[in-house]
């Protein structure tokens, strides 16, 4: 007669261990949806894009690096809180806002949005972006990317090299072409960018390209402006080699270099300073890329753009965007500090605005 009453109990504690569980489940499922996102909770979530940016790793930034929203940049992959800049984009950004601010480099750092800049600024509408040419800083790689994006060809590699920069048909419109209305509406909701890199290393490159190797295609440089070049600024008048480097030097640091500039015309973009040729203090830029660390901000401004899936930035071949030092010093050893303290008043706008350092041989 036991055995009935060991049953009993026994279905007693086992549907007791089953209410038990029931009561914990509920309770797991109420506390979930407790600390759930109030805002996401109930609404379609959008998936998360994460910014792929190489050796630059997600950072949290801290409250007082977020920016208010008149200056947050602007473009598809910014939208909402989903992405966050690493850090060293917003730096970029909040140290060319706090140059900008200075009065005491005003001269140096604006520049009015005229023809000249929107020349420079070129439009891929199909994806919302705006790319501002700074010459000397593989700005050729960028018009490829966007060229493929606007449609005109199908991936890079199709582009022939003398189409690139032939804007008749290479299917870049630059900003210039359209109505006030419409640059106004582009340079409000685009996502823009640009690459600068070391000045004085930026002017030994354009010096190399343009005066010492001299592309068959641009003669004007060697038999045009290096003449015009040696006859105002060559203090020893019995040499007879083509352009120095000094003379060079000697040209872009003269307060009054613009006379002989409206000689030479529009050439003159491979060594004109960023400020003139982006206005960066004038325009609001979604990101700004450094020549030096192009690995890491190459597929971050591809990210940023909402367009890394649909192309990709040329290979960058090893050492290219290197700061190399030596160099730099072996160009500026044989010129005077006379020389080079003026050369550097005319760019010191692009030195600060973009925090490169002022070269150790002016210190010293």
């Amino acid at each position: 007669w036991l055995m009935p009453d060991n049953m009993h109990h026994q279905w007693l504690l086992l549907a007791a261990c089953f209410w038990v569980i029931f009561m914990f489940m509920v309770a797991s499922k109420f506390i979930t949806l407790t600390f759930k996102d109030p805002d996401g909770y109930g609404a379609k979530q959008e998936p998360l894009v994460l910014t792929a940016v190489t050796k630059v790793e997600e950072v949290h930034v801290p409250e007082e690096k977020r920016w208010p929203e008149e200056f947050q940049p602007t473009g598809k992959a910014f939208s909402g809180n989903l992405i966050r800049q690493p850090l060293v984009h917003m730096e970029r950004l909040e140290l060319l806002r706090n140059v900008c601010r200075d009065t005491a480099l005003r001269n140096l750092s604006h520049t009015a949005v005229s023809k000249f800049v929107l020349d420079r600024i070129f439009v891929c509408d199909k994806h919302k972006i705006l790319f501002c040419q700074t010459p000397k800083v593989g700005n050729t790689q960028w018009k490829k990317v966007l060229i493929v994006l606007n449609g005109a060809f199908s991936s890079i590699e199709e582009i022939p090299e003398n189409i690139v920069h032939d804007h008749e048909k290479n299917g870049l419109p630059r900003l210039s072409s359209f109505s006030d209305s419409e640059i106004k509406k582009r340079l409000n909701l685009y996502f823009k960018f640009f690459i600068v890199r070391d000045p004085f290393e930026r002017l030994i490159s354009a010096f190399k390209d343009k005066f010492v190797h001299n592309p068959r295609f641009e003669p004007w440089y060697r038999h045009e402006i290096a003449p015009g070049i040696i006859r105002k600024y060559r203090k020893n008048r019995t040499e007879t080699k083509g352009l120095q480097f000094e003379d060079f030097v000697r040209y872009l640091g003269d307060p009054n270099h613009r006379w002989l500039d409206v000689q030479f015309g529009d050439h003159i973009i491979h060594w004109v300073t960023y400020v003139e040729l982006c206005a960066p203090c004038e325009i609001t830029y979604s990101v700004i890329g450094h020549h030096e660390t192009l690995e890491d901000d190459a597929p971050y401004i591809l990210k940023a753009a909402g367009i890394d899936r649909l192309v990709s930035y040329p290979t960058i071949p090893p050492g290219i965007t290197v700061y190399n030092k030596t160099k730099v010093e072996r160009y500026f050893s044989g010129i005077s500090k006379r020389d080079i303290r003026r050369l550097y008043a005319r760019f010191e706008g692009d030195f600060k605005l973009f925090g490169y350092r002022e070269p150790d041989f002016l210190l010293n």
